[in-house]
């Protein structure tokens, strides 16, 4: 298949342009690189069936060959970025989503749009089902990635609806791994850092609000299983392993053999109480469910961060 995947140097992106260009796929990958980083795909590069295009979707996206499939996952991810560039966060969600659609209905494309578990917001309602419609304050500072994937779904159902466009819709639960930013703002590797370098780990609030993380291969084989599925409805990717953010990153400090100790700051406006996949329907109607346990998936990260501070940094990390 020819296959473009925006966003494809962040960090899902990305492992998606590798294992698919693996297969066998012709690969066009869009990245503006604004949290992207071009160091992700180099392996790629010199592979006659990868191509890369530095290009905002927020603009017109122009194609000249025929396309299979759009993989949509242009947008920042992590509270620090989309933070930081909010105006950027809802342009993409919006308008880059709307420019994705359209090349997919031109060129007779199937289209996947990358949401999250976002939609749900600060859910009352855990662990969260995709009929769950989410409790979401529009106008907080976080409002502008909850609300720039909410409209994406829309817009994207839409898009299914009135112009018979094949559509999926991934809901992507928090996803760690080989990859991610050392400093991109999301736990597992500030945890990571922290540790390695023996400083105290970070815990927002009480601590006592829980994550499930999914490690990257999972997700991965569950975004393929949809690609490959006739499902036009919103589905639950993720892991349902439920941990509290203090248990989590003591569990990060065993795991590095770290003594690091823990600091407590207070919690961001809005930041969800819970946050738990319900993925019944990922495992009836994708015949998926996570395989990698929590422990392998964090040895493995943090390896790839261990080696990462030392190449970069030349510093000296618990090992």
């Amino acid at each position: 298949m020819r296959i473009l995947i925006t966003g494809g140097a962040g960090f899902i992106g990305s492992h998606l342009c590798k294992k698919l260009a693996t297969k066998g796929h012709k690969i066009i990958c869009m990245d503006n690189l604004l949290t992207g980083e071009k160091e992700n795909i180099k392996e790629l590069l010199s592979l006659p069936n990868f191509q890369f295009i530095e290009h905002d979707v927020s603009e017109y996206i122009e194609i000249k060959e025929g396309l299979d499939y759009v993989l949509h996952f242009a947008s920042p991810a992590s509270p620090l970025d989309y933070l930081k560039f909010p105006i950027q966060t809802l342009k993409v969600g919006s308008l880059g989503t709307h420019n994705a659609l359209g090349l997919a209905k031109t060129k007779r494309a199937k289209f996947l749009l990358a949401s999250t578990s976002e939609v749900y917001g600060d859910p009352e309602v855990n662990p969260q089902p995709e009929e769950y419609w989410g409790n979401v304050n529009c106008i907080s500072p976080r409002g502008v990635y909850d609300e720039a994937k909410r409209f994406g779904e829309a817009i994207t159902m839409a898009y299914h609806r009135y112009h018979k466009l094949d559509t999926r819709i991934a809901r992507i639960f928090n996803t760690f791994g080989p990859g991610m930013r050392l400093n991109d703002g999301r736990a597992v590797p500030a945890f990571i850092g922290q540790s390695l370098a023996e400083k105290p780990l970070t815990v927002f609030g009480s601590g006592l609000q829980t994550r499930s993380f999914c490690y990257i291969s999972d997700l991965v084989e569950g975004i393929l299983k949809l690609m490959n599925s006739s499902i036009n409805e919103p589905i639950n990717i993720g892991n349902p392993q439920e941990f509290s953010v203090l248990e989590f990153a003591k569990k990060i400090i065993y795991l590095t053999k770290s003594k690091s100790e823990i600091t407590f700051q207070p919690l961001p406006e809005d930041d969800p109480k819970v946050r738990r996949p319900d993925i019944s329907k990922a495992k009836s109607l994708l015949n998926w469910q996570p395989k990698v346990g929590i422990d392998e998936g964090l040895n493995k990260t943090i390896e790839y961060f261990r080696n990462k501070l030392v190449k970069l940094y030349n510093l000296k990390v618990k090992t």
